[in-house]
């Protein structure tokens, strides 16, 4: 019944305070992305789930069977740097990666994603398309075997790579729905230029690629689909920008230094899981919801899994707005002001994360609430289930656990606590995948 009131809530809002929101870097907010905008709506409401809580159950079950059925002692474990056969420790990954027919058989990854974000199938229904060349020299018209011809194309598409390259986007690469761009087998970096934008689309896979130093660009005439051509406002910087889209999954991506965020989802976008990811070197990590004035990002939902938060980062990992979050088994080892933040009275669930808190004393917290005072957040539900807390560090709880839903026997089983997120997070970021052999 909750989940049918904020729909209706959200379909009354006005117009008139929606459109101005949904232009952004849009130069011409002309038919085509009204169709555009009003499509993505209509799939994000599609993808809303009124009881997130059974996702989160299914989620943790997943993990606790993988677990149960992994055979790795804790000194194989504790190694700096392993060494021997496959090890898939975390549920997603074992799904796929000890195989060693993965690069005949690439499309299998489309069933291996769990959580909010667990019906993306990106392009397993298109055919292969190889990207064999590597510049971006004409956003208008595109030269075929690019990244940008292939991820405008209308048709769903499996973009692979023909070799390891270095993609300088001169723009903001527009992905349309119905794709996965998947950088398994080769060294791939979309570096020195624009990110990637994810705009009013829905069904899209972007899996081991490296994205970092990506910086803002002035915007112009692009190419945002096979048959339209748009005007584009200057782009923000972000590494993978999330804007009003559905069915997202993002996994195996090593991060880095961004001009603006390293992943932001905002504008009503839902259904989305984050994991495997590694993140390095930069200020504003995960932004989820952009404005504390938009409430339509309600139905966002979120699963924040098996990443490692590495080296050099300070804030947003996530920060979240409105929605609900599901933030587990991840490793937090390093932060200087927080780890994960929001306003707008989100709902955030952390299960059996690590937290290494930095030296700083003023930085043990691991939680940041914004814009309201202590008798408003504390009705916020913040709750945090078998995390370890290291070296001073402290999540506050704030709201109502979760009611208990009448689960089966699995789905009731709760995430494996803290102590295991090593080993759920040990392979985080891009992998060495080689044909013919595991990855």
């Amino acid at each position: 019944m909750e989940g049918i009131k904020l729909v209706g809530f959200i379909l009354a809002l006005s117009l008139a305070a929606l459109v101005p929101c949904l232009e952004a870097h849009i130069g011409e907010f002309d038919e085509y992305w009204k169709k555009r905008a009003d499509e993505a709506q209509k799939h994000a409401l599609d993808a809303y789930h009124p009881n997130p809580e059974n996702v989160t159950a299914h989620f943790n079950s997943r993990v606790h069977r993988v677990l149960d059925r992994t055979n790795i002692t804790r000194r194989q474990l504790s190694m700096h740097k392993y060494v021997g056969p496959c090890l898939a420790t975390n549920p997603i990954d074992r799904c796929w990666r000890c195989r060693k027919d993965w690069a005949k058989n690439r499309k299998r990854l489309a069933k291996c994603v769990l959580g909010f974000g667990r019906r993306t199938t990106g392009g397993l229904y298109g055919k292969i398309y190889v990207v064999y060349d590597g510049s971006d020299d004409n956003v208008v018209n595109p030269k075929r075997g690019t990244l940008r011809h292939a991820v405008i194309q209308k048709q769903p598409l499996w973009i692979i790579f023909a070799r390891s390259m270095i993609i300088r986007l001169s723009q903001e690469l527009l992905v349309t729905s119905h794709k996965t761009i998947d950088g398994r087998g080769a060294n791939v970096h979309i570096a020195y230029g624009a990110g990637i934008m994810i705009q009013f689309s829905r069904n899209v896979i972007i899996h081991g690629l490296h994205i970092h130093d990506i910086i803002t660009k002035p915007g112009g005439l692009i190419r945002d689909s096979y048959n339209h051509l748009g005007f584009r406002t200057r782009s923000d910087g972000d590494g993978i920008s999330i804007f009003g889209s559905t069915n997202i999954w993002i996994d195996h991506v090593s991060m880095a230094r961004c001009q603006d965020g390293l992943i932001d989802a905002i504008q009503g976008s839902t259904a989305i899981t984050i994991s495997n990811g590694h993140y390095t070197h930069h200020n504003d990590v995960m932004l989820f919801g952009a404005s504390d004035t938009y409430p339509q990002d309600k139905i966002m939902q979120v699963t924040v899994a098996f990443n490692h938060f590495g080296r050099g980062l300070i804030q947003r990992m996530p920060r979240c707005r409105w929605g609900f979050f599901h933030v587990v088994n991840n490793d937090y080892t390093h932060w200087l002001m927080y780890a994960i933040g929001g306003s707008s009275q989100p709902t955030i669930i952390s299960q059996g994360n690590r937290f290494i808190a930095p030296p700083n004393l003023a930085a043990k917290e691991v939680t940041k609430r914004d814009y309201a005072s202590p008798d408003v957040w504390r009705k916020w539900t913040w709750r945090s289930q078998g995390d370890l807390l290291m070296n001073g560090a402290f999540f506050v709880q704030s709201g109502q656990p979760l009611k208990k839903k009448p689960f089966g026997r699995l789905d009731m089983i709760k995430a494996k606590p803290g102590t295991f997120v090593t080993r759920l997070t040990r392979m985080s970021g891009t992998l060495g995948c080689k044909p013919n052999r595991p990855c």
